[in-house]
């Protein structure tokens, strides 16, 4: 009897091994699906300027470079609000996947307004997206604060990107 309940906790150990195995081997290809190496993506928002009380619609672009292995990225983004002033924004974007379908960036560089080109100020974005993939693409839900020497503006509004 005691050999037939080693027999059985041997045979039980080896099927549970593999079986261990095979799913963590199916996880690592499941997460290798969600990093993207490239990404290009795009976003529709309606901004709020907080000090003028001022609403517009901002579309924000850009594209990053996602570091194999690791959840961090880096890229380069272009902000264009649709107001009176001709709002527009180029910074150097760098990102942390937080977990799988949250990521984070943080978005150092210059506004410009669309009248006074050379008139550049330093501005800083910070902006969260939480992604549902569709094939290669993935939508969802992001927000953005941005400091501007004259303002802040936030926004909520939705992304759409490409991983690639």
């Amino acid at each position: 009897m005691m050999k037939k309940i080693l027999m059985l906790l041997l045979v039980s150990s080896l099927v549970f091994n593999a079986f261990s195995q095979e799913h963590e081997h199916h996880n690592e290809e499941h997460e290798q699906e969600h990093h993207h190496v490239h990404e290009i993506g795009v976003s529709v928002a309606p901004v709020y300027y907080t000090k003028a009380g001022e609403l517009s619609t901002a579309t924000h672009f850009h594209y990053t470079y996602n570091f194999p292995q690791t959840g961090f990225g880096l890229g380069i983004g272009y902000e264009r609000i649709f107001d009176d002033h001709k709002h527009n924004f180029v910074g150097a974007e760098l990102s942390y996947r937080i977990v799988h379908p949250l990521s984070l960036s943080l978005s150092p560089g210059v506004a410009f307004e669309g009248d006074h080109p050379d008139e550049k100020e330093f501005a800083l974005h910070f902006e969260t997206v939480y992604e549902f993939e569709v094939g290669a693409f993935h939508i969802g839900p992001v927000m953005e604060m941005a400091y501007h020497p004259e303002d802040f503006h936030v926004s909520l509004g939705v992304h759409i990107g490409l991983g690639f």
